[in-house]
Parts: structure tokens; C-alpha cells; sequence
């Protein structure tokens, strides 16, 4: 079945967003940041509906990075004023279309009443099988790994673990992440050439796309466009073109997690 030139049985399992370029996008237009995070807001449901069309199981989005909390008070408190909104707004839909919502990062840090809504949401959509999407709220990949280690080393002074025994899968089962596979598809709107502390343990081995676009003119086109380019990619794994085509046929050019 194609779409665009897009191939839906050949689909990533995990897209996963770095948002970026809202002020930017605002300060193009001689707009406050603020409304350049309102229009980012409106890509994020266009982004969420056209994934659950296509059928994208998991979408990861990078929304307000533990750095974030340097910003202006004003910013940061519209960001989490939009937060709340967004989240009160589209649990009727969750519900509807069965996506479940999950969060990753320090939610002690966020605001009580946003703290609320977002547990409420996360337990009224746990039981939907649909789609995930996951918010990286407050998040940094440093310190996921940090609290990581912790948990390790508690279970191991605990005498619940063996240290010889940890191997990737022991780290992966402690990270935020354990019910969700490793992204296959990174993508970074704005043109910026890093990944800004996202998932550093997750990304291991998703194919990066990088787009000048500027997160609040992500839309379909945009976002059909860099699914297509994964799709045209070879994804090896460690291996050669000749033991990929021996051993992992189903690998080539597309979907699918390493985990």
C-alpha cells in the first residue's frame, strides 16, 4: 500500500521528534516565543493523527528538555500552561483512537497541577493498544542514565543482581523506556546537527533525518518525506550488505527495532 511514495508495510515501529525551531520560527515572523510555541503545538497533533493513520506503533517527542528549565519564567510557564492544555484537549481522543500515553523524565519537577493531569492521562489511556506516544518532559539522556546506574547499583548492593551479570538488556529493562523499542527514525527539525541529550542509550541504532524545516512547519509533507528517505535506507546493524541479505532480509531498507 503506498501513500506519496510511502510504502505502510515497510514503516518504522518508533519515530521518534526533536522538536525544535519554535523561536525561531517566531522570531522570523516578529512574534513571541510564545506563539511560536503555540503554532509547535499544532504540529504535534498533526504529527500524533497522521502516525496513528499510517500506522506508526510507538512516536517519542522531545518537548521541554531538563535545560529548558533555564529559560524565562514567562516561556517556561506558557510551555507549561500549553502542556496542560494539550493534554486536557486530546485525552478524548486517546480514548477514541485507543493511544496510550506514557512520559519519561524527572515529573517531580513539573508543576503540581501539570504533574496531575499528565498522571491522570497516563492512567485513563494505559490499557490502549493502538499507538504510544511518549513525552520527554523535563528529560535529559544523561540523566536517565544517571538514575539508570542508581538502580543498578541498589540491586546489586541489595544482593538482587549479580554485577557479572549486566549485560545491554539488564540497562535497557532500568531505563524509562522499557515497555517502548528503540527508535528506529530520529528526526531533528531546524537543521541543528546534534541530538541534544535525547535517548542517548536508545539511539544506539536509528537511522538520523535531519530537516532545515522549522518545528511549527513540520507537517505531513515534511514528516511522509523523511519516512520515505528511511525507507530507501540499509540498515546494517554492525554487518556487511552480503551477511544482510543472508541474514536479515526483513532488515532491508526499513522498519522494524533492533531490540
Amino acid at each position: 500500500m503506498k501513500l506519496n511514495g510511502l510504502d505502510k508495510d515497510r514503516l518504522p515501529r518508533h519515530v521518534a521528534i526533536i522538536m525544535d525551531g519554535n523561536g525561531r520560527w517566531a522570531k522570523l515572523r516578529g512574534k513571541s516565543r510564545i506563539e511560536g510555541h503555540r503554532r509547535g503545538k499544532t504540529s504535534v497533533r498533526v504529527i500524533v493523527e497522521l502516525s496513528r493513520k499510517i500506522g506508526i506503533r510507538f512516536l517519542s517527542l522531545y518537548a521541554f528538555s531538563t535545560e529548558n528549565w533555564l529559560r524565562p519564567h514567562d516561556e517556561v510557564d506558557a510551555l507549561m500552561g500549553l502542556l496542560q492544555h494539550y493534554l486536557i484537549a486530546e485525552q478524548a481522543k486517546m480514548m477514541r483512537y485507543s493511544i496510550r500515553l506514557l512520559a519519561v523524565g524527572d515529573r517531580s519537577r513539573l508543576p503540581q497541577s501539570v504533574r496531575r493531569t499528565l498522571e491522570q492521562v497516563i492512567e485513563a489511556t494505559r490499557n490502549n493498544g493502538r499507538m504510544t506516544v511518549v513525552l520527554a518532559l523535563s528529560y535529559s539522556g544523561r540523566d536517565e542514565i544517571v538514575r539508570m546506574a542508581r538502580r543498578l547499583a541498589r540491586a546489586a548492593r541489595d544482593g538482587q543482581l549479580d554485577p557479572d551479570m549486566i549485560d545491554d538488556r539488564t540497562i535497557a529493562a532500568r531505563m524509562d523506556t522499557p515497555e517502548v523499542p528503540d527508535p528506529d527514525l530520529l528526526i531533528r527539525t531546524s537543521g541543528e546537527m546534534r541530538i541534544s541529550n535525547f535517548y542517548l542509550w536508545q539511539i544506539a541504532y536509528s537511522e538520523l533525518y535531519v530537516t532545515p524545516t522549522l518545528w511549527p512547519d513540520f507537517r505531513e509533507q515534511e514528516y511522509l518525506q523523511a519516512l520515505i528517505d528511511f525507507q530507501k535506507r540499509r540498515r546494517r546493524f554492525g554487518r556487511t550488505d552480503e551477511q544482510l541479505v543472508d541474514a536479515l532480509p526483513s532488515a532491508v531498507g526499513a522498519g522494524g527495532s533492533k531490540s
